[in-house]
């Protein structure tokens, strides 16, 4: 991209702005184009919907199938503001939404949510394709390579294009512009000191379903062996105060990987992991080997005489643990526990496994922290920055994967659409 000339170049005066090609700005504009809207959508990027395509690389996760009050516990203590947004638009609504735009879906033995064929492109297209047709003489303009700067002196926005800087005003405008947490991909909270310098009140961003260092890092033997590897069919719990239920219990699987652990199991239980690792400089959760397998039965099988055998050997045959789960358990024990049949049986089901910090945040598949919902009003307009909107990643929410990240970006794209059309005039405010 060139640098920012002096003059700037004007725009199209639109009705509509919105900043950010990812998927809660493209559900806004289909929401406005599909009303009559005047749509102008802006993006860094070269493409839109970078993001999308590459979460869709593995499978792309739309939604989940849980029922909803579970769904929506996922959203920890911004349950209420995503509930509120999920009340529109939810899982079913998302698959609704997939189906009308030709792609069927199916639901996986975990639960999750997933396009037939497992594939993001088809979907993108055919979501593109509707967002350039919506209705007879409507279309939404997309402008790629247009990086937002904030706005002029005359509230008009500011963009770094190719062409130098350029600028169009808007009478409603929707910033989409995800997290902290893909800077290659146009997500790199850019935006955070602009809101700020007009007195936005944003959380700092920080790394959300990400993986964590364990305190003084593995052995050389057990890194160079092991990482990348997965523990499956294991158990974590992070325990409560004394006396009190476990904050946290789960179980599935997770990787172990060279400066520590990672995965699904792990990205459940991210914020209170870092918030805890904030509080107190580390923490620690409990590794359950066997969640299948009773805490006596373990006991006891561990105590079976075992003869001339050795202890791997006479875990292997008595307990069927072996590879990863063994290594691990001989990793974070000491000889004489090792050496113990209770403290080892004990290990077996409560294994310690300390934490001392998150990975950098553009490691992470997403961000916590945002633009707070307390300066938002329920159409997710800024207070007292009236005709500005907000939504997507940027917003004060996390989730773990499993299609809870997508949906809740289509869902508040989806309320500030229609809170932008409230604004406008163009939809009743009782509706």
């Amino acid at each position: 991209m060139s640098g920012v000339s002096i003059e700037a170049q004007a725009l199209q005066d639109c009705e509509v702005a919105i900043i950010g090609g990812g998927p809660a700005g493209l559900m806004a504009a289909q929401v406005l184009a599909e009303a009559g809207g005047q749509v102008h959508v802006f993006d860094a990027m070269a493409s839109v919907g970078r993001k999308f395509l590459l979460a869709g690389r593995g499978g792309l996760n739309l939604t989940h199938a849980e029922d909803a009050d579970a769904f929506e516990g996922r959203y920890g203590q911004r349950r209420e503001a995503i509930s509120a947004a999920l009340g529109a638009l939810d899982g079913r609504g998302v698959r609704r939404w997939a189906h009308d735009l030709g792609i069927d879906t199916f639901v996986g033995s975990s639960g999750r949510v997933f396009p037939s064929d497992m594939k993001a492109a088809p979907l993108l297209r055919a979501w593109l394709q509707r967002l350039r047709h919506p209705q007879p003489g409507v279309a939404v303009q997309f402008h790629m390579r247009h990086r937002w700067l904030g706005w002029d002196a005359a509230g008009c926005l500011r963009f770094a294009s190719p062409q130098g800087e350029r600028r169009a005003c808007a009478k409603a405008v929707l910033l989409a512009l995800g997290g902290g947490s893909w800077a290659r991909l146009g997500s790199d909270g850019a935006w955070v000191p602009l809101l700020a310098a007009r007195g936005v009140a944003v959380a700092p961003l920080v790394p959300s379903n990400c993986g964590f260092n364990v305190a003084g890092g593995w052995s050389p033997y057990f890194a160079q062996r092991f990482a990348g590897q997965p523990l499956k069919s294991v158990a974590i719990c992070i325990p409560g105060a004394p006396g009190s239920p476990a904050l946290f219990e789960r179980k599935g699987e997770f990787v172990a990987t060279a400066y520590g652990v990672e995965g699904s199991l792990i990205y459940s239980a991210c914020a209170l992991l870092r918030e805890e690792i904030a509080r107190h400089g580390h923490a620690t959760f409990y590794l359950d080997l066997l969640p299948a397998v009773s805490a006596e039965r373990v006991l006891a099988e561990v105590a079976h005489p075992r003869g001339s055998r050795s202890l791997s050997s006479h875990l292997k045959s008595r307990l069927h643990l072996d590879g990863i789960k063994a290594a691990l358990l001989r990793e974070c024990t000491s000889a004489a526990t090792m050496a113990d049949p209770a403290a080892l049986a004990v290990a077996i089901k409560a294994l310690p496994i300390r934490l001392q910090a998150p990975r950098p945040l553009d490691e992470a598949i997403s961000s916590a922290g945002g633009v707070l919902f307390e300066v938002l009003t329920p159409d997710l307009m800024l207070e007292h920055l009236p005709g500005v909107f907000c939504a997507g990643e940027m917003l004060d929410w996390e989730a773990p994967t499993g299609g809870y990240l997508l949906t809740a970006c289509l869902a508040t794209g989806n309320v500030a659409g229609q809170g932008i059309l409230r604004y406008l005039g163009k939809k009743d405010k009782e509706s």
